[in-house]
């Protein structure tokens, strides 16, 4: 049964290089078709040395190639990653897509397989590197033609490369913190609110974003967020405490001061995280306010309530 598998999987993947272009595209369809439902096929359609042409057909004009094309490397990327990244130029041919998307699905595929790519370690200072997929990203969340999905999509690849602290510097360079902070305020989409506070969070841990975050008063945003009656979601709540935490370390005592200004410790905003969030949301809302200096009465009636419901 794999030999039939491997046959069919090779004789599709020669067709990719065939000179007649309907020939092609059939071919791609029938692999996107097969990587989807078959995930022991991805390996071999990786092995018979399909993405090589499939790269290539993501500079296509017409929208059924790209697609094809995008959506049968994000499938491949689930279990061939090294083999993606060690294909020549796939990552200039992910690029030309998110810039030149036939489609919005193109698009998604896109920015969706470079999130996968984004999951090994080792890939993240590499494709960080690619300033143009980055300015890319950027552009789609900027856009405010850009559909939800292609928003979430590009965020979580943004995420993926702001986790290697050297590309934060380069997201801020490239103008992300208006776009993210304009999301955050004027986007009411939970999932998409979620996913860009995990980028600024993200970016918050680098020394120039003291002062992009204050060119767009972010630490008034971030402290909204934590305010009960903005009815933020947990998840939003821990990336705003991690993104004040990391400008906190990263910007010191001056950053500090204005963070304890805006009340945020005392009115309960980061003691409701550190009682009621996640086990890695509570340590971060705990280093927060012992940064802030304001930690020992809010984590004392912590406490307190929490000997006080044990009793009850």
């Amino acid at each position: 049964m794999d030999e039939v598998k491997r046959r069919t999987i090779k004789t599709l993947v020669t067709k990719l290089g065939s000179v007649s272009e309907q020939t092609r595209t059939e071919a791609l369809c029938e692999l996107r078709l097969i990587s989807k439902h078959d995930a022991e096929s991805r390996p071999l359609i990786a092995d018979a040395g399909a993405i090589l042409y499939l790269a290539e057909a993501l500079y296509s004009t017409s929208s059924i190639p790209q697609e094809n094309a995008t959506a049968t490397l994000l499938n491949l990327s689930i279990s061939s990653r090294e083999t993606l990244m060690s294909t020549r130029g796939l990552l200039d041919a992910l690029s030309h897509v998110l810039r030149n998307p036939t489609s919005s699905s193109s698009a998604e595929s896109a920015a969706a397989t470079l999130y996968s790519l984004l999951i090994v370690d080792d890939y993240r200072p590499i494709i960080g590197s690619k300033r143009d997929i980055v300015y890319a990203l950027v552009d789609i969340v900027r856009n405010p033609k850009s559909l939800p999905r292609s928003i979430k999509d590009a965020l979580k690849a943004l995420f993926g490369i702001a986790l290697y602290p050297l590309n934060r510097a380069t997201i801020i360079e490239l103008g992300a913190v208006p776009h993210l902070f304009s999301l955050v305020v004027k986007d009411g989409r939970v999932g998409v609110v979620e996913d860009a506070t995990a980028v600024i969070a993200q970016i918050a841990g680098c020394e120039e974003a003291k002062d992009a975050f204050r060119k767009v008063s972010g630490i008034g945003v971030l402290v909204d967020l934590l305010d009960p009656s903005t009815g933020s979601s947990g998840r939003t709540k821990e990336n705003s405490v991690s993104a004040l935490l990391n400008l906190v370390q990263c910007g010191g005592e001056q950053v500090a001061n204005t963070v304890r200004e805006t009340g945020v410790a005392v009115d309960g905003g980061i003691a409701d995280v550190a009682k009621n969030g996640s086990s890695k949301g509570k340590s971060k809302a705990i280093a927060l306010l012992k940064v802030l200096d304001v930690g020992s009465s809010a984590l004392q009636e912590m406490r307190f309530d929490s000997l006080s419901n044990h009793s009850s």
